[in-house]
């Protein structure tokens, strides 16, 4: 009897590791919103990260969070690092490209609580006197992170996020 369950057991997990294994090697997660404001008057909120603790639902993780900018004030070049509890995590984004209110592309690094180097693009799309702001992130997808995919939905999760911090860039610029 003993022998049989651990035969099951075993069985099952082969399964499940086979078969996350076979999910795709890549992410993206893209949440976009519709402000009613240009863009020249939402891209500086973005392309400068002095700005971000008035919109980005990061910020909130840790109020004693540690936070350095280096490089350019703005634009390409600007760096922001920050080091903060165990939600907070440890990381870096810098600006690599800056296309006056029309793209925004960042280079983010984590260190902690789990390594990953990711792209995170913001687009401005005006429509009349709205403007279409979208907020992506792609990245790699390593075995681990295939595994606990099953097991949770890494685009609600991180879209949820997203979503908070375009509706406070919709309030900021709407208002």
């Amino acid at each position: 009897m003993f022998s049989t369950i651990l035969i099951i057991l075993v069985i099952i997990t082969a399964a499940v590791l086979i078969y996350a294994a076979t999910r795709p090697n890549d992410f993206v997660t893209t949440r976009t919103a519709t402000i009613k404001a240009p863009p020249e008057a939402i891209f500086p909120l973005i392309n400068d990260f002095s700005r971000w603790p008035t919109w980005s639902p990061y910020e909130k993780i840790d109020p004693d969070m540690k936070r350095t900018l280096s490089g350019a004030a703005s634009g390409k070049g600007a760096v922001y690092a920050w080091e903060g509890n165990g939600k907070a995590g440890k990381g870096r984004m810098e600006i690599v490209t800056s296309v006056p209110s029309s793209l925004v592309s960042l280079k983010l690094d984590f260190e902690k609580p789990f390594r990953a180097n990711n792209t995170v693009d913001f687009t401005f799309v005006p429509s009349g006197e709205n403007t279409a702001v979208s907020w992506a992130m792609r990245g790699s997808r390593p075995f681990i992170a295939k595994l606990m995919g099953l097991f949770m939905n890494f685009d609600t999760l991180i879209g949820r996020d997203f979503e908070a911090g375009l509706a406070n860039l919709k309030r900021n610029t709407e208002a």
